[in-house]
């Protein structure tokens, strides 16, 4: 039986965790609900008609909101910030943004997708449209219900590295300013495809049911080093490092043994990832070079793969990107 005090806090639970109706798209994606409305730190659930799903959406408000302000796209790796390997739990993202009117937005979904239009359902990973949802879907719905200036960055690591260059080139209006920290912008080449399949391998996913079968048109599609051409105009930032042991590596004195086998896998194994990153990330700086595009390039001599360094990109990134974007 409800007693008057349950129902009173069921109401109450309600309120804090649905807004007034929501801000809908005209292809049918639409606002769900809004956790923790009215403060810094909330979380949007945004339906998706293209994926068919609910999608949870960290957001940090703008320091000040006394006015529209613009907005950033910050993208998780491999892991879709499903897991502990993402922007919140390792980096200092909050307190970066605490002084800053900015509206930064990070789904907490999309693991091994790269964030793109998959060709076909695949039986690990569902249905991914992510191209669709983050550049048609999801502005508009932010647009309105944060009151943004509808002006945009994005930027993302690892995987997301990758995909924030191809949905800067996929939507060029939607997007002023791209960063991306130790990715590979060569997905149609030999090194660049089998990066791609070692991520979707730690889900079981077939990377044919991403783009096809090697050489087909998305490969080429999806390849930011041949279509760079298409980032002219955008403010850009590209970071990666030799692989090498840095600064992040140091085991400390007195580590338990856990935490030395710990850094020692860090150190060989996200050596080596990075070290990949870094001859992709080389091949497009010279590229833009090429095409006489600007970009501002940060190639550590030392560093492995891991949030240390990505957290530095960010706070070494954010100049050029709140300048892109007018965030005062």
């Amino acid at each position: 039986m409800f007693t008057v005090r349950a129902v009173a806090a069921s109401l109450l639970a309600l309120l804090m965790s649905v807004t007034a109706p929501g801000a809908a798209g005209a292809d049918g994606s639409r606002l769900d609900r809004i956790e923790r409305p009215g403060q810094r730190q909330q979380i949007l659930h945004v339906y998706s008609a293209a994926m068919d799903r609910v999608i949870p959406l960290q957001v940090i408000t703008p320091h000040d909101t006394s006015a529209p302000r613009p907005t950033l796209y910050l993208l998780n790796g491999a892991g879709g910030g499903e897991d502990v390997a993402n922007w919140y739990n390792q980096t200092d993202i909050v307190q970066f943004f605490a002084d800053k009117n900015v509206n930064v937005i990070t789904p907490a979904a999309g693991k091994f997708s790269y964030y793109t239009d998959w060709l076909r359902d695949d039986p690990k990973l569902g249905r991914n449209k992510w191209q669709t949802f983050l550049t048609e879907e999801l502005p508009p719905i932010i647009d309105d219900t944060l009151n943004t200036t509808g002006v945009n960055a994005i930027a993302g690591l690892s995987m997301a590295a990758t995909a924030v260059l191809n949905l800067a080139i996929a939507a060029p209006d939607r997007y002023r300013a791209v960063g991306a920290y130790s990715g590979c912008a060569s997905v149609d080449d030999p090194l660049g495809r089998t990066a791609v399949e070692l991520v979707l391998a730690r889900a079981g996913a077939d990377p044919v049911n991403m783009w096809g079968d090697p050489g087909a048109p998305a490969w080429r599609l999806n390849d930011p080093y041949r279509n760079a051409e298409r980032l002219r105009g955008k403010a850009i930032y590209l970071s990666s490092a030799t692989g090498l042991p840095g600064p992040a590596e140091a085991i400390p004195a007195g580590a338990t043994p856990g935490k030395v086998i710990g850094m020692t896998d860090q150190i060989l194994l996200g050596g080596v990832i990075e070290a990949a990153a870094n001859i992709c990330t080389q091949r497009l700086a010279a590229r833009l070079q090429e095409l006489r595009i600007p970009a501002h390039t940060v190639f550590r001599p030392a560093g492995t793969h891991t949030w240390d360094y990505w957290e530095e990109d960010l706070h070494q990134s954010w100049p050029l990107l709140a300048e892109a974007i007018g965030a005062s």
